[in-house]
């Protein structure tokens, strides 16, 4: 799709198209962010409690994706002044408004994945996996 298109989405018409599309749903379709958002559901969260809550995430790796987050306006970073300074993360009213999408993609993997799981098993299956 070239820069300037729209792109028909059913109902709905994004202009400017894949160009403009791709680098936010890959911000939130990566491995992490649908985790981190939903941890921050519950309210402000300081870095370390995001790590302990988020199975097998790396401090690097936790800290590149707040960092996106942050700049895509989907997650706040305050700095409280303290020895040593108390730093918490917070979801913005963007990134709040992310919530109901994710439960309806939470929903859908909960009633599809024995399909899933069947169709790659069958598909393993034909191709000697």
């Amino acid at each position: 799709m070239q820069e300037g298109t729209e792109l028909d989405l059913g109902h709905m018409h994004v202009t400017g198209g894949c160009k403009r599309i791709t680098p936010i749903l890959a911000r939130i379709g990566d491995k992490w962010t649908l985790l981190i958002v939903s941890i921050l559901a519950n309210g402000p969260m300081r870095f370390s409690e995001l790590k302990r809550r988020i199975n097998g995430i790396s401090q690097r790796m936790l800290t590149f994706s707040l960092r996106g987050l942050e700049r895509n306006g989907l997650v706040s970073r305050t700095v409280y002044p303290s020895v040593p300074p108390h730093v918490e993360y917070e979801l913005t009213e963007l990134g709040r408004s992310l919530l109901e999408p994710i439960r309806h993609l939470m929903t859908w993997v909960g009633e599809n994945i024995d399909c899933v799981e069947a169709a790659q098993q069958a598909y393993d299956a034909s191709n000697g996996e």
